[in-house]
């Protein structure tokens, strides 16, 4: 995937693109809270037929961080929009992983028009309705380690927290060299809205698009059972992916890509669906 940059008016936004021959339809990927737009390369393996458009989250890589210090999803989405209007998509499929997922439905609830389906990948759902505390030791739970053993020493003990129990050692090391990448204030910017803001202010129990939840069966961050009833209030389908832990796209990118790939193809239309995988 190739490395790009725009220059927006709340400032620059980076990002990964792997270009198809049009009109390969677009997939949007919104990373999670300790990760980048590098970490989707495996899975680019996967999508030959697709336009895949990967940003790095304002505050991640060389991207403008976001103006307010206490930024929501809502904040996030707005970025997004920029952006996407900026390359002139149209119409796509969003797909959020972990705290990724909260900034897509977020765009969702804002953005409808934009939006063919939505996949939430391995969600985090935010503590938004948790007490003070609890808010509290969730916002400072990651930065602090950050702050206090610099972003090699950080990488190191986080990295295999987010694979299967058993990871192939390549894919530790992929996770690892991509949370080396965290800026703090964009890393502080992000703790603050998974600690105070939450999915359900976006996405009620009807869905104005298309939505799927995937989750990794051997996910220790955010569990398959929490992703299952996710899937249940929404009335959306859910799908494991199997040997895979949070980072469900790294652990098992051929899976994750299937499934991908059988929910995108029926909403761009025949006309427009790439080669099957």
């Amino acid at each position: 995937m190739d490395a790009k940059r725009l220059t927006l008016d709340s400032g620059a936004q980076c990002y990964r693109e792997q270009s198809r021959p049009a009109p390969a339809p677009p997939l949007v990927l919104l990373h999670g809270i300790s990760s980048s737009a590098g970490s989707w390369a495996k899975l680019a393996e996967e999508l030959p037929g697709y336009r895949l458009l990967a940003w790095d989250a304002p505050g991640y890589g060389e991207s403008q961080p976001l103006a307010t210090e206490v930024p929501t999803a809502a904040d996030y989405a707005v970025r997004l929009e920029a952006w996407l209007a900026a390359l002139g998509i149209e119409r796509c499929v969003l797909v959020g992983h972990s705290l990724g997922a909260m900034m897509a439905g977020a765009y969702v609830a804002a953005y409808p028009g934009r939006v063919a389906g939505l996949v939430l990948a391995d969600p985090a759902q935010g503590y938004g309705d948790a007490d003070e505390a609890r808010r509290d030791e969730v916002y400072r739970s990651r930065w602090t380690q950050l702050e206090a053993q610099g972003p090699g020493a950080f990488a190191r003990a986080r990295a295999p927290r987010l694979l299967r129990e058993v990871a192939d050692p390549a894919d530790i090391a992929r996770v690892e060299a991509e949370m080396h990448k965290l800026n703090l204030p964009g890393f502080i910017q992000a703790n603050w809205m998974l600690a105070h803001d939450r999915l359900a202010r976006y996405l009620p129990a009807a869905l104005a698009v298309p939505a799927l939840v995937v989750c990794g069966d051997e996910d220790r961050i955010t569990p398959p059972e929490d992703a299952r009833a996710l899937a249940s209030r929404l009335a959306v389908p859910y799908r494991d992916i199997p040997r895979a832990g949070h980072a469900s796209y790294i652990d098992a990118p051929e899976a994750f890509a299937r499934a991908l790939d059988d929910f995108a193809r029926p909403l761009f239309g025949a006309a427009e669906a790439p080669g099957k995988l």
